[in-house]
């Protein structure tokens, strides 16, 4: 199995034409380009386009990837905070319950105790 890069940029030429294209492997046997380039004149200047929109391509990801984990890991706080605060609430109503008598919901069969 061959190691290839995930990102990558390639160089076409159409007769006189050149384009560069940054492209990006879906599979091991599909590639998409994610930014494409026409009309340069020589194949310098679109090497030259390809490597530098590549690094900034590179470095926009990176940054997204770590703005939507940082969200990740707010959501997750938030999440973890509401369920413990659910608990509580579930224990406090729990305890009420008991002490006010067994005439209450069960909320494992989704019955009145006075239905049984």
């Amino acid at each position: 199995m061959t190691q290839t890069k995930k990102f990558d940029f390639r160089i076409k030429q159409d007769k006189e034409v050149w384009a560069a294209e940054i492209t990006r492997r879906m599979t091991a046997r599909k590639t998409v380009v994610s930014k494409r380039k026409t009309g340069f004149a020589t194949e310098a200047e679109a090497t030259a386009w390809g490597e530098k929109e590549l690094k900034s391509y590179l470095e926009n990801l990176m940054e997204r990837n770590e703005r939507k984990a940082k969200q990740r890991e707010e959501r997750t706080e938030a999440a973890a905070t509401k369920e413990q605060a659910a608990d509580a609430w579930r224990e406090a109503r729990d305890v009420a319950d008991g002490e006010s008598g067994s005439d209450s919901f069960d909320e494992d069969s989704d019955d009145y105790a006075s239905d049984k």
